[in-house]
């Protein structure tokens, strides 16, 4: 097999110090984006949660880095450890929520179609809990 350089990779992006947005729950970090798919580190402090939000246009996959994440997607509630993963199907309502003593790392993979910041719909449990935070995945 060949080695492959920048050149083998005409769409993705480098990343830089921009790619790092603080939220209240914790940290988005952008690792590389593409014309159907952006890769997010996701931080999220212990007893924190992203909103319940859902996607017309992109599913996401999660991978548990270090912590526990307890996931409710389509209504099910699932706690993933380290290592393991789970899919988010577009058009799913899900959350994530970090109920360990420790900061819950995962790796998001979005892939679709259309990955703008206006495919995201919230459904708000708590006042306040999604403002200026449309891109946390």
């Amino acid at each position: 097999m060949g080695e492959m350089n920048d050149r083998d990779l005409p769409h993705s992006q480098p990343v830089d110090s921009d790619t790092i947005r603080m939220r209240p729950w914790g940290t988005v970090t952008l690792l590389e984006e593409a014309d159907h798919y952006r890769i997010n580190r996701i931080e999220l402090a212990p007893n924190q949660h992203i909103s319940t939000q859902m996607h017309y246009h992109r599913s996401e996959h999660w991978i548990v880095v270090s912590g526990t994440a307890k996931v409710i997607c389509d209504g099910q509630e699932t706690i993933l450890m380290q290592k393991q993963s789970t899919y988010v199907p577009m058009c799913t309502p899900h959350r994530v929520e970090n109920p360990g003593v420790i900061p819950l790392v995962m790796i998001e993979v979005q892939n679709g179609e259309y990955l703008g910041e206006d495919d995201i719909t919230r459904f708000g449990e708590d006042p306040g809990e999604g403002v200026g935070s449309r891109d946390e995945g």
